[in-house]
């Protein structure tokens, strides 16, 4: 996704996508039944991970508009590792990043939600600057 610049005309990391909020991440990954991206908020103060999680729910019909879909919201939830965490998710089921038969439904599936959540971000991330 190299060419494909962010919504402010820079050259832009797609998969290491810095949000320049701490603790608040984008994050895509695919394994071998799913692919899904998220926003992840992982402070690891619960209090202030709520804000965050609180502040996106303002944002709720922004995002969604902006993405053309609604999302999966999960205010707590334990991560394998033990991590409590909040996130914001869509999911694809049934394709495998090892199968290149696959790649062009995941390019497809990434590509409009990162450049979506760019432009969301480009507005929302001023009213989260401002929470700590």
């Amino acid at each position: 996704m190299g060419p494909v610049p962010s919504s402010e005309g820079m050259r832009i990391n797609w998969i290491n996508y810095h949000t320049r909020v701490r603790d608040v991440f984008f994050r895509m990954d695919a394994g071998t039944k799913e692919a899904s991206i998220a926003i992840t908020l992982e402070h690891r103060d619960a209090g202030i991970r709520d804000l965050y999680f609180e502040q996106f729910l303002e944002l709720r019909d922004l995002l969604h508009a902006t993405l053309e879909e609604e999302w999966v919201w999960e205010k707590n939830i334990i991560l394998a590792d033990g991590r409590e965490i909040s996130r914001i998710t869509k999911t694809l089921s049934g394709v495998s990043i090892f199968n290149k038969d696959q790649w062009p439904d995941l390019i497809s599936f990434f590509k409009p939600r990162i450049i979506a959540l760019d432009s969301f971000w480009e507005n929302a991330r001023y009213s989260f600057e401002g929470l700590l």
